[in-house]
């Protein structure tokens, strides 16, 4: 049996498991993964192979650590759990390109506290201010969403 996947090779939980096996061969394996994961073989099958179309969130949990994969417990939160839609999807980019956005996006800190402070002054949010209040919401939500990729690989590697 090859150690490549062919039908599952896109699915998350495979990628996840296929990466964690340059670190530790035993999880080429999907034997030895669904034994460290307290499932059957044809459990993890169905599950990188999208079979199970939802995967228990507590197996989600042990898959992100076993694997070292706290991506996957965004996937799932972004992707298949119905709560999460609003939680920002975050990909795992390199620590230098976060510092980089994380920088950029000081330069609007200030920016967005103005504009809310102007906004809010009077107590009222007139039609005209309705622009400058989205603006505030997309500057807040790109902040977000550079925090959660630092957090996510912050868990990744340390």
């Amino acid at each position: 049996m090859g150690r490549r996947p062919t039908k599952a090779a896109n699915n998350p939980f495979c990628r996840a498991r296929i990466d964690a096996a340059k670190y530790n061969d035993s999880l080429f394996s999907k034997e030895k993964a669904a034994e460290l994961l307290g499932i059957s073989v044809s459990t993890l099958s169905d599950y990188e192979l999208g079979v199970t179309k939802t995967v228990p969130p507590d197996m989600v949990l042990k898959m992100a650590d076993l694997y070292n994969a706290p991506e996957l417990e965004n996937y799932y939160c972004t992707n298949v759990c119905p709560l999460g839609g609003d939680m920002p999807k975050v990909d795992i980019v390199t620590l230098d390109r976060i510092t980089v956005s994380v920088i950029s996006s000081f330069r609007k800190v200030g920016e967005t506290r103005e504009l809310l402070l102007d906004i809010v002054e009077d107590g009222i949010i007139d039609e005209s201010e309705k622009a400058d209040l989205q603006r505030v919401l997309s500057n807040l939500e790109e902040l977000e969403q550079i925090a959660c990729s630092l957090k996510l690989w912050v868990k990744k590697n340390l």
